[in-house]
């Protein structure tokens, strides 16, 4: 099914961000996709077959009373894909057997981020910059609403959480805009306390980093907004897709490994998905024929 915007994001109300706003550490363009990257990214999503995944798995079962879960909504990745039920990649601890080598990026993505790893080197410090940096993973979260029994169930948000590859994140947008919050912690019973929010526009690019952005606050999508009809087709039956946020990270390259390479509980883990993802992909086709 190709993956199209069915209405322009015309007349957009409510308070919108800068074009161009820069807090040390944290940088924000809302006009980084022009139109002929769109197009070129609305072809690429549209040969992508999205999938559900579940929180848990055989082998990494949920904790003691806890059930497995779907995650809230349709993924795909791009470089490496960091499957829930192995954990993600979360380093000192967790480096090993979370991220599986991926296809890789589109061309239209391959040089948007050689423009984001650009303004990135220009506009952070060199502290914040690991040596090796360079966005080699891309995460595309589909955010919009599950239908079931013919009733739309909103799930566009994502809890507060961090992302914990080394070095600054960068998410572009494309749809509804996204209230992203950055979140302080808090003991429990506590209410939460946002130190810092912005809404990210259709076509904005948000680079953030360094210790205070990625290690001293946790950050969430506390709600997407519906008001500029935006809606897009995906190979996803049920589900309404209003929003489409791409977030390119940085995992060490020696910490890739091919799915045919992880440990046997971790394939067995995940080989039910790659299976459903060689149905479309000559890539994950050829990862499950080595394995």
């Amino acid at each position: 099914m190709r993956t199209r915007l069915i209405r322009p994001l015309l007349n957009h109300r409510g308070p919108r961000p800068r074009a161009g706003t820069r807090i040390a550490g944290l940088s924000y363009d809302g006009r980084f996709v022009g139109a002929h990257d769109r197009r070129e990214i609305l072809e690429a999503l549209a040969t992508l077959h999205p999938i559900w995944e579940e929180r848990y798995a055989p082998h990494h079962p949920p904790p003691a009373g806890e059930q497995n879960r779907k995650l809230l909504r349709p993924i795909y990745w791009l470089g490496d894909w960091q499957f829930a039920c192995l954990g993600y990649y979360r380093p000192p601890r967790a480096t090993r057997d979370c991220a599986v080598r991926a296809e890789p990026f589109p061309p239209v993505l391959a040089r948007l981020v050689s423009d984001i790893e650009s303004r990135t080197r220009r506009l952070f410090a060199p502290r914040d910059i690991p040596r090796g940096w360079h966005l080699n993973t891309c995460l595309i979260n589909y955010y919009g609403s599950r239908i079931e029994n013919g009733k739309r169930i909103d799930v566009a948000r994502v809890g507060e959480h961090k992302d914990f590859e080394p070095g600054p994140v960068a998410s572009v947008s494309l749809g509804e805009r996204a209230l992203f919050q950055f979140i302080a912690s808090r003991k429990k019973g506590e209410r939460d306390r946002v130190v810092h929010e912005m809404w990210l526009d259709d076509g904005s690019l948000q680079i953030f980093g360094g210790p205070r952005w990625k290690s001293e606050f946790f950050h969430r999508v506390q709600r997407v907004d519906r008001r500029a009809g935006a809606h897009f087709d995906i190979a996803v039956d049920n589900f309404d897709v209003r929003r489409i946020n791409f977030t390119f990270r940085f995992v060490p390259d020696a910490d890739i490994v091919a799915f045919a390479k992880l440990d046997a509980a971790a394939r067995d883990d995940v080989t039910r998905y790659v299976t459903q993802l060689a149905e479309h992909s000559a890539f994950w086709r050829a990862a499950a024929e080595r394995r």
